[in-house]
């Protein structure tokens, strides 16, 4: 795919791995759009990037996209690549009394319900054009889960799942749709969790991940799945209970705490 020219709008775009997208994307010579909650963290990003723009945004809000679209559509109507990044992460014990359940189903609400409204409400006007792509970010954790945080995983492999189906429907239009699978990477997604639960992790490097990315998407590379993704996926269908029991093993320590 040409990645040059296009005009493109990346969710969650202001930090982490959305942002590093933008910053690149931006330099091979495209329009980039990017999207986020935090009115903070858009202008920061648009100092560090100039010629970026920025939409304050919830992708967890069906009537915020509603209100996205319409803006962006109306200012950018030659926009013809959606990248789904927007995520957050968080690990859940499901021992603790006391939970919110509202709260427990705020991943899925961001991670998973957010891109398929996105790619629901985007598809008619990506369909009209001669060349367009969706890129929707899951995780090498939608192939094999990190038990601690189980609602992170669920909501990654559900986008795996709805991006093969899509790319199905889709197969007779101009639309390319990619899934990246990223590995553990150093962006603040990380920030939550301690140095323990990430023995035997390699943390890729954002920059290099996302360059990786990139050349996939170049390549029409339609799953790409850089550094120890790879690995997970090997891993789960060579091995699936093998891998789980390495990958169960930060939970392990956290339940030694905890009153069962």
């Amino acid at each position: 795919m040409k990645l040059a020219k296009n005009t493109i709008l990346i969710t969650g775009g202001a930090t982490g791995i959305g942002f590093e997208f933008a910053k690149q994307l931006e330099l091979l010579g495209n329009i980039v759009i990017i999207t986020g909650r935090d009115k903070a963290k858009l202008e920061k990003a648009k100092n560090k990037i100039p010629n970026i723009y920025i939409y304050q945004s919830d992708v967890s809000n069906s009537e915020a996209i509603s209100i996205l679209f319409d803006k962006v559509i109306k200012k950018f109507p030659d926009l013809n690549i959606l990248i789904n990044n927007a995520g957050i992460m968080r690990t859940i014990n499901f021992h603790n009394k006391g939970a919110d359940l509202e709260d427990l189903t705020t991943e899925i609400n961001i991670n998973l319900s957010g891109p398929i409204r996105m790619v629901k409400k985007f598809l008619p006007h990506l369909k009209s054009k001669e060349s367009a792509a969706i890129v929707n970010v899951s995780s090498g954790l939608a192939f094999t889960p990190l038990p601690q945080s189980p609602v992170y995983c669920a909501t990654k492999a559900g986008l795996h799942s709805f991006t093969q189906s899509l790319r199905v429907q889709l197969k007779n239009t101009h639309i390319k749709v990619f899934e990246l699978a990223p590995p553990a990477t150093d962006t603040p997604l990380l920030g939550s969790f301690f140095n323990d639960d990430m023995k035997g992790m390699t943390i890729m490097k954002v920059e290099e991940m996302v360059a990786v990315a990139i050349k996939g998407m170049k390549n029409d590379q339609l799953e790409i799945c850089p550094g120890q993704s790879n690995q997970l996926k090997f891993m789960s269908r060579l091995a699936p209970q093998f891998i789980l029991g390495q990958m169960s093993k930060p939970i392990d320590r956290m339940l030694k705490d905890t009153d069962i």
